[in-house]
């Protein structure tokens, strides 16, 4: 089993990518695989809304001078997905928008290719707008047909200044809540 997450964050050493390790390494004591890509940075644009991948049934984006269809194909192949964003304004970062965006295009004019698989949301704010963040990345996964866990808290941690999500104790609880409920349920679902 494994789970690729996708760090959203132009901080590669950030709030988010502390949260999502902190997942991951829950993940990883119970054996599972894991994976960190930081695509924060990356120049993403979002859906053309051209529908090549609808018409060429190809699996993919039409769009191809990105790294999209690669990211695509590392959630195609994994059991589990995570998604982390900050709060930019109350919503998510530009390439995580894209992301979700092309990603889901392409998932659902291909019968749902991500139906079934795991998903959890992580999110790092500031003060307020993370239940935003958090809402548009499960929405993501829901209408794929995606399971979402649950933890002990919404699956947000409270920081502002880069690396100061270590102070959050609940955030980080809850994130380790999140990889423990995350693996439980990948086992389940691969028994």
């Amino acid at each position: 089993m494994k789970v690729v997450a996708f760090n959203g964050s132009p901080r590669p050493k950030g709030n988010t990518s502390i949260l999502l390790q902190t997942v991951l390494d829950e993940l990883a004591k119970e054996g599972i695989g894991t994976e960190l890509i930081q695509m924060g940075t990356e120049n993403l644009h979002g859906c053309l809304g051209c529908y090549k991948c609808k018409e060429k049934q190809i699996k993919r984006c039409a769009v191809d001078n990105d790294n999209l269809n690669i990211y695509l194909e590392k959630m195609l192949e994994a059991d589990g997905i995570l998604l982390g964003s900050p709060t930019y304004f109350s919503d998510l970062t530009p390439p995580m928008k894209a992301l979700i965006d092309r990603c889901g295009v392409v998932s659902r004019h291909h019968g749902n290719l991500l139906r079934q698989k795991v998903g959890a949301a992580v999110v790092a704010v500031r003060r307020a707008g993370g239940i935003h963040v958090f809402d548009s990345i499960n929405h993501f996964f829901l209408i794929g047909e995606m399971i979402v866990p649950g933890s002990t808290y919404w699956n947000i941690g409270v920081a502002g200044p880069a690396g100061e999500v270590v102070n959050d104790q609940e955030g980080l609880a809850t994130m380790t809540a999140l990889g423990r409920n995350m693996a439980w349920l990948l086992k389940k679902i691969k028994a």
